[in-house]
């Protein structure tokens, strides 16, 4: 038996589709009997080949539910190649790599204007539990994924093993230690940032950009994001466990501040702020987020906090959107009114930390929280952008 086969979502009268297993994503069509309503589709078996191209991932645990996501993308770095249609996704996640022992599925919607992404948020789990899941578009199934649950927030877990990676620019070399990170037993990953990397191509790197030079449209953002997510080990670390996941300035423009590009001589207001939205949407369309960090418009919610039982509380930050324009000597850097994070935030962050009733206060966050000269001797060099 083909692995393809193995892994064929059975259709069966006989499985129960918990109503408890909220899904933000998309609609769930539930038969009384427990089936599956039929969504009415042009597509069906019909969809074009390889639209699980660029895998799967989960994210943002809480004690009972979990992100999943895919996106159909048999052409990923050219414009994704789905027709403009919305399309039907099962989904099902088990407490075993079989699913004979499944807890939940259910059907959503990959729509065309969300680039035919997916973000199921499942409900109805137990806490500290290892899930598998997968997904079925027509005919074609998905890889396997496997996450985890946080533990109960009354819990005292001893222990909480994660791991962190940010900055990956693809063109600096190859995905190697996501080799290891994929085999390691994690409770999360934090991405800190830097997911992707908005420069031209470099003909001296070891591999390539798509494109001809950065990312401005919607569809150039999608392309990168999709380049990315084509390597097997980024892919492979994704499917092993849920990602907490923030942006910091490539996947935008580098060292963009709120609204001020990094040359404002060169983009003017509007389009950098078109730009802007833009690579927000790609960015959501590619991480499993929930459906409070869909943009709208420039904004888009990324700051929030996660807590595992009474051992950690971890503090996801967001220092681009609401931080002031980089100064350019010390003296300015000492400017009261500067800020990274802006005032809402900032209480945000502040209230969390004294009131988390957490061992552990864990900031995923972008950027130094140490001074850092880099000249030695009494004159003073620093990198304003951190």
């Amino acid at each position: 038996m083909s692995l393809r086969e193995k892994l064929q979502l059975p259709v069966s009268r006989r499985l129960f589709v918990a109503t408890s297993a909220a899904v933000a994503a998309g609609p769930m069509l539930v038969r009384p009997e427990g089936g599956y309503a039929a969504i009415p589709s042009k597509l069906g078996a019909r969809l074009p080949e390889g639209v699980f191209s660029l895998g799967v991932a989960s994210g943002d645990p809480l004690p009972d539910g979990v992100v999943l996501w895919t996106r159909l993308a048999p052409a990923p770095t050219t414009g994704g190649g789905m027709p403009n249609e919305p399309v039907p996704v099962e989904w099902e996640i088990a407490e075993d790599e079989r699913f004979r022992r499944r807890r939940h599925r259910g059907v959503t919607t990959a729509h065309a204007r969300l680039g035919h992404s997916v973000h199921v948020d499942v409900r109805g789990l137990r806490a500290d539990t290892v899930y598998y899941y997968r997904f079925r578009a027509g005919t074609q199934v998905s890889p396997v994924g496997r996450t985890r649950t946080a533990p109960g927030a009354h819990s005292r877990p001893r222990n909480l093993r994660f791991a962190f990676a940010s900055c990956q620019d693809y063109q600096a070399g190859f995905y190697t230690a996501y080799q290891h990170l994929a085999a390691e037993d994690l409770a999360f990953v934090a991405f800190l940032g830097d997911y992707i990397y908005e420069g031209p191509r470099n003909v001296n790197a070891a591999r390539q950009h798509e494109g001809t030079g950065e990312p401005l449209t919607l569809e150039q953002y999608r392309n990168r994001h999709a380049q990315y997510k084509t390597d097997p080990d980024l892919q492979a670390a994704h499917a092993a466990f849920p990602w907490i996941v923030t942006f910091d300035d490539h996947e935008i423009d580098n060292n963009w501040a709120d609204e001020i590009p990094q040359d404002p001589a060169q983009q003017t207001p509007e389009a950098f702020r078109a730009r802007r939205i833009a690579a927000f949407q790609a960015y959501y369309e590619h991480m499993p987020l929930r459906r409070s960090s869909l943009p709208s418009g420039l904004d888009m919610q990324v700051y929030r906090r996660l807590r595992f039982g009474s051992l950690a509380s971890v503090h996801v930050l967001d220092t681009r959107q609401y931080r002031s324009d980089q100064p350019a000597t010390p003296a300015a850097a000492q400017d009261p009114a500067l800020t990274m994070t802006g005032p809402e935030q900032e209480k945000w962050l502040v209230d969390g930390l004294e009131g988390s009733g957490s061992r552990w206060n864990l900031l995923a966050n972008q950027v130094m929280w140490a001074q850092n000269d880099r000249r030695a001797g009494p004159e003073q060099t620093f990198d304003f952008d951190n």
